[in-house]
């Protein structure tokens, strides 16, 4: 990663002390009884490789690359993002309660980026979900998911029963949307990560897809 664009990224992450973050309600969603004691996404339950067209937007720069997720047990995965070229940019394994790094570009060796990364990537490949209460809405069942201060909404399609979007909030606050586009509840054809408190997107497309 050149030296500017690393530059920019921290500062982003400088700017994040000076947004306010939006409050999230869901709207136009209707409570409904019987509630499920837990739901899954299973984008990322397949023990093939799963293979991405990744391309970063951090305000006004932009990164591409490939990222790889293998699934290595119930509960850890492995990452790696290579340039487009071939090198290789981080290498790590992520579970809900634990990270560890194999190897980073010294570039991006920098705290703040790893914990971005660390946050992220816990929350798109968390699996299972405590359900503390379900709606409804036109389009969508949505379960709300509440561990300590953080809360994750969960909208399936009423349709065909996938997951279309993750909203994931701490202190009532919106942090990151996630949005899938699936054909099977196990693959995700593309992956759209957007930060609410500031300027960074991160989306994955498909290149290789599991059976």
């Amino acid at each position: 990663m050149r030296p500017f664009l690393l530059q920019s990224f921290l500062y982003s992450f400088f700017l994040l002390g000076l947004l306010s973050c939006k409050t999230y309600q869901l709207t136009e969603a209707t409570p409904v009884s019987g509630s499920e004691g837990t739901v899954e996404n299973l984008y990322f339950s397949s023990n093939e490789d799963y293979v991405y067209k990744c391309q970063m937007d951090i305000y006004k720069n932009h990164v591409s690359g490939i990222l790889i997720i293998k699934k290595l047990n119930d509960t850890t995965h492995r990452v790696a993002l290579t340039s487009d070229f071939g090198n290789k940019l981080i290498d790590f394994e992520i579970s809900d309660t634990d990270f560890k790094l194999h190897y980073v570009l010294p570039d991006l060796d920098k705290k703040i980026v790893i914990n971005f990364l660390r946050n992220d990537f816990q929350q798109l490949l968390k699996q299972k979900y405590p359900v503390t209460g379900s709606f409804e809405n036109t389009n969508s069942k949505i379960y709300l998911s509440e561990i300590g201060k953080r809360k994750h909404y969960l909208f399936f399609n009423k349709e065909n029963g996938l997951l279309h979007q993750l909203v994931y909030t701490k202190n009532n606050k919106e942090k990151i949307v996630f949005s899938f586009e699936a054909k099977k509840h196990i693959f995700a054809d593309s992956v759209n990560l957007q930060h609410k408190d500031f300027k960074i997107n991160i989306k994955l497309f498909q290149i290789t897809e599991t059976e």
